[in-house]
């Protein structure tokens, strides 16, 4: 099937709920990818932050196919070897208690705002509660993982939403503070804001609603979906600030490219939040998506993947500042290891579309916001890459 043809057919068949880039990709090979032409790019997407390892990693690969000789899918109503090496890895990488494995991060959300409702329910013997989320957060687009995104482009539609969702501002702590009541029972957050533009929270920020979740019983969600799994250069975001959420989501490059999420707790909240028939899934946890998580964890571990992070960070953030400081439409840079954004007065997504152009592969974040997030094994000279790419690009603007 040629390139115009699959598109084509691909417009006609698939629903229509994505306004795709005009490109087949066919097959990738560690950073790069290559298109049904054979055109090759520099990737610095990575699938939306999912492929950590790059493309056509050996060792995964491997052993993904033997999962698959051996079984893939039983249910949750029996154990699986690989879903339980998996759990006790990402429980140590973690530092949580217990872990729920489900099919994608927005189905993670909806089983974090679940446990925290539980949790609650055990504790005051009734339900009617409340959640508090951010602002120009972004969670999912279920319709629980909808209610505490806090964006009304992707709401309205839909309402009405889950009642008893509070929105306050990211990185304002007066205003989180301010919406507390009796009825509070959790606050969620991204430790890095990802489709709101890359912003970090800061550590009074992050320090302070833990503080308020301590002093209110109140639980704190922390959405590392995008931030997590190494790529700011610790396992979890939140581990740079030394605050620990009582319950956390994964997801993409939890699997690096397998359909898999998860949300974890602590021991504290696992006693009294979900129970057998409280929750579940026919998929999650299967010996086939087991077998993936288990196989990046180990590698993870194995290959220091977070202390590369560490290196190649500076270089990154030094050649992206060098743009900032060229081109006057380029008004600031910020993020955190690899998730990296920088501020753009012209349209970014029409910088993206003539970066593909040039063979580099680069998303947006927000309206104005140009989103770097690439796989975690890149060296300097991928950066020297890209940076060579997206500057022809921009003199092009």
């Amino acid at each position: 099937m040629n390139k115009e043809t699959c598109m084509k057919e691909a417009e006609e068949s698939i629903l229509h709920t994505y306004n795709r880039f005009p490109v087949v990709f066919d097959h990738g090979e560690s950073v790069y990818l290559y298109d049904t032409d054979g055109k090759e790019y520099l990737d610095f997407a990575a699938g939306i932050a999912v492929q950590a390892f790059g493309y056509h990693n050996r060792e995964y690969s491997e052993a993904l196919k033997t999962q698959v000789d051996k079984l893939m899918h039983t249910s949750n109503l029996f154990y699986n070897e690989p879903i339980t090496s998996a759990a006790k890895r990402v429980l140590k990488a973690s530092r949580m208690d217990r872990v729920f494995f489900t099919n994608s991060g927005t189905e993670a959300i909806e089983g974090a705002l679940k446990a925290a409702k539980k949790y609650a329910y055990t504790r005051d013997g009734h339900a009617g509660h409340e959640i508090i989320a951010m602002n120009h957060s972004f969670h999912g687009r279920s319709l629980g993982a909808l209610s505490v995104t806090g964006n009304k482009h992707y709401q309205e539609p839909f309402e009405p939403l889950i009642p008893g969702i509070r929105f306050a501002e990211f990185n304002q702590l007066d205003s989180v503070k301010a919406l507390i009541n009796e009825k509070t029972c959790a606050i969620i957050l991204e430790t890095v804001q990802g489709e709101g533009g890359i912003y970090p929270a800061t550590g009074e920020f992050l320090q302070g609603v833990r503080a308020l979740c301590d002093e209110h019983d109140i639980l704190l969600i922390l959405d590392e979906i995008q931030c997590g799994m190494g790529r700011t250069g610790e396992m979890f975001a939140w581990q740079h600030y030394g605050v620990k959420p009582d319950i956390m989501t994964s997801a993409k490059a939890l699997g690096c490219g397998v359909p898999v999420g998860a949300f974890l707790m602590t021991e504290r909240v696992a006693e009294k939040s979900l129970a057998p028939g409280d929750h579940g899934t026919t998929y999650g946890g299967n010996p086939f998506v087991g077998a993936a998580v288990d196989t990046v964890l180990k590698m993870m571990e194995r290959d220091r993947i977070t202390e590369h992070v560490k290196e190649i960070t500076p270089y990154l953030e030094q050649k992206l500042d060098a743009l900032v400081e060229k081109y006057d439409f380029l008004t600031a840079r910020r993020g955190l290891g690899l998730m990296q954004g920088v501020v753009c007065e012209k349209p970014v997504g029409k910088i993206a579309s003539a970066a593909l152009e040039h063979g580099l592969v680069v998303i947006t974040a927000g309206a104005d916001v140009l989103r770097f997030v690439p796989p975690l094994i890149i060296g300097k000279e991928h950066v020297d890459e890209m940076a060579e790419k997206l500057d022809a690009v921009l003199a092009e603007m």
